[in-house]
Formats: structure tokens, C-alpha cells, sequence
């Protein structure tokens, strides 16, 4: 029995959800189904001497999972979106949504972004994080539009995030989560209309004067989301430990990050371990990648993810799992 989202997510990562908002498009009718393959699992953040690593490890709960991917927003940012990224509608199999390719051309609306992602330039004028932020609101919420059945989100579960990092000039690092929860209301008898709240932002880095400087780490769905890297560090979980022990240098980063003190690690180490110990907690057939953005450089990719091939969902078995509602 289906009892929430995340069940659901566990069981499978299709999401069969009502298209009669989409009836009078060229997607779908209104008997279809709306399929949204979620990106999941986890994001691992490492503000360095150097530069910033960003490592993301794929959740891999069902076939048509997607890896969570840093996505270039401009030469000073990249986003990780978190959540149901590609829509579809199954009788044609025509794509609704790629939220990854659409992220970088969201912001249609701005004329310009402020000098750095985290700050306004006051009065009513948004932020450059505020403008992101909206934009991917606004494109939520046209995707909402189609679901006319309760999702049951458990209290407090965002159905979507992004993860925003970025590195300016004379200021420095950032890193920002943006979370988005569901409204849901029932208009008639088993009739909903669906909408994205505006998101809710949260700052990660820097830390508060005096706190530690360290991984930044977040999962999708967080609900029973196994142990962070670093708490598998404290622990000296055997998976972990070997890497840390495989070499002086592993053993010097691993204890600058449980000490606070990411900063004083150079990003070619912080390279290696983060490679290693991503590679060895990983499940069976997680995907992973690892990217840099570099203050002088910008981005590149250390391991880039695999190209993306066409997804065909083909006929859904009876009794596969669905939100949509019985």
C-alpha cells in the first residue's frame, strides 16, 4: 500500500499522474498519464583551497532513476536539481519537460543578475538567488497544473530542490538550497488542483563565523537516506577507512575535513579522496560525477556523466507502482 511520496519514490521512481490539465495540448489526452522519472540520491559539496568540488552519486531505487547533475547556470554557477526532472507523456512518449537542459534558460525574465548570487541590490529588486529561485517556481508550477490527484507528501518533504553553487570574485563561495513543497487542494470529489509554493531558501556556505569549514552534503528523497561521508568519517566505516588509510595524503584530508578546515586542502588531494570515497559507498550501478568550478577558471568536469539516451518507458505492468489515485 502507498501510504506517501517517498514509499513511493522507494518502490519506483515513475510517477503515473493524471494529464487532464494537458487535455487540450498536443501531449497527451485526457485518459493518459503524466510520467516524471526523478533525479536522486545524493550531493556532496567540498569547498577547498582552490576550488569547489561538487560530486553527486546516484540514488538508484528504480530503472529510469536519473543522477542528480550539475548543471552550468553561468561561468560563476552551477545548480543540482533534485527531484522529478524529466516529464513525459507515455501513449506518445512526447517529453513534456528536461528540467537539466531548461535550467540555464529559465531566467528569460531577467534583465540583469546582481553582483552575486546571494545579495540584492535592495528595495524590491530580487537577488540573483531570488531570480532563480522564481523562475524554476514558475516552471513547477506549470508542470503541476496536470496533477489532479492527492500526492500525500509527508509534513515538511519539498517535491523538489535545487542546489545552487557559486564562487564571485571578492566575495567568494556560496552554496544555497532551494526547496519547494506541493499545495494540494481538493476542488470536488477526488478532483485536485496542484501548486509549488514559493521556495524557501537556505544558505550553507560560508558558515557562521566560528563553525566549521567542511563537506556540505545533501539527499534526495531524504527520507531514510543513509549516513552522510562524513558521518561514515567519524565512524570509521571500513569502507571509508580504507581510502583514508590507502595513502598519507587521504589521511591528511579526511582529518582536515573532520577538523573544519576544508580550506587548507589543495583540490587535487580533495580530487582523489572524494573520487575514492564516493566510488566506495556507492551502490551497485550508481552513476556519479565529479565537477570543479574554479575561481579563475570556471567549470570543468573531472568525471562528467554519461550522455543521456532516450528514455522508453513502454507499456506500464499491471500492478506497478502509481500515484494515481485508486
Amino acid at each position: 500500500m502507498r501510504t506517501s511520496f517517498v514509499l513511493t519514490l522507494c518502490a519506483a521512481l515513475s510517477l503515473a499522474l493524471p494529464l487532464a490539465a494537458l487535455a487540450q495540448s498536443s501531449i497527451g489526452s485526457v485518459n493518459g498519464e503524466v510520467v516524471a522519472d526523478l533525479a536522486a540520491g545524493r550531493v556532496v559539496i567540498a569547498v577547498v583551497k582552490d576550488g569547489i568540488l561538487v560530486g553527486t552519486l546516484e540514488n538508484p531505487i528504480e530503472v529510469h532513476t536519473r543522477p542528480p547533475t550539475p548543471v552550468l547556470l553561468s561561468s560563476e554557477r552551477l545548480g543540482v536539481y533534485l527531484g522529478p526532472v524529466n516529464w513525459w507523456s507515455p501513449p506518445g512518449q512526447d517529453q513534456i519537460a528536461a528540467l537539466n537542459q531548461e535550467l540555464p534558460r529559465l531566467r528569460t525574465y531577467a534583465v540583469a543578475m546582481p553582483p552575486h548570487l546571494g545579495q540584492s541590490r535592495g528595495g524590491d529588486q530580487p537577488s540573483g538567488i531570488e531570480i532563480i529561485g522564481q523562475s524554476l517556481q514558475q516552471r513547477l508550477n506549470q508542470l503541476a497544473e496536470s496533477l489532479h490527484g492527492p500526492l500525500n507528501l509527508p509534513a515538511g518533504e519539498p517535491f523538489a530542490q535545487l542546489i545552487v553553487v557559486d564562487y564571485f570574485p571578492n566575495y567568494g563561495p556560496e552554496v544555497w538550497q532551494l526547496s519547494y513543497k506541493l499545495d494540494q487542494e481538493e476542488q470536488s470529489d477526488n478532483f485536485w488542483t496542484s501548486g509549488i509554493q514559493r521556495p524557501t531558501y537556505l544558505q550553507f556556505y560560508p558558515p557562521e563565523k566560528g563553525q566549521p569549514r567542511t563537506l556540505v552534503e545533501f539527499d534526495y528523497p531524504a527520507a531514510n537516506a543513509p549516513p552522510s561521508l562524513l558521518d561514515l568519517l567519524r565512524r570509521q566505516d571500513p569502507r571509508v577507512q580504507r581510502v583514508v588509510d590507502s595513502d598519507p595524503r587521504m589521511r591528511e584530508v579526511a582529518q582536515h575535513f573532520l577538523d573544519g578546515s576544508s580550506n587548507k586542502v589543495r583540490v587535487s588531494d580533495a580530487t582523489q579522496f572524494l573520487r575514492a570515497a564516493l566510488d566506495a559507498i556507492a551502490a551497485p550501478h550508481a552513476r556519479e560525477t565529479i565537477g570543479i568550478l574554479h575561481p579563475d577558471t570556471g567549470f570543468s568536469w573531472i568525471l562528467a556523466p554519461p550522455p543521456e539516451k532516450p528514455i522508453h518507458h513502454g507499456n506500464r505492468p499491471p500492478g506497478a507502482p502509481s500515484l494515481q489515485p485508486h
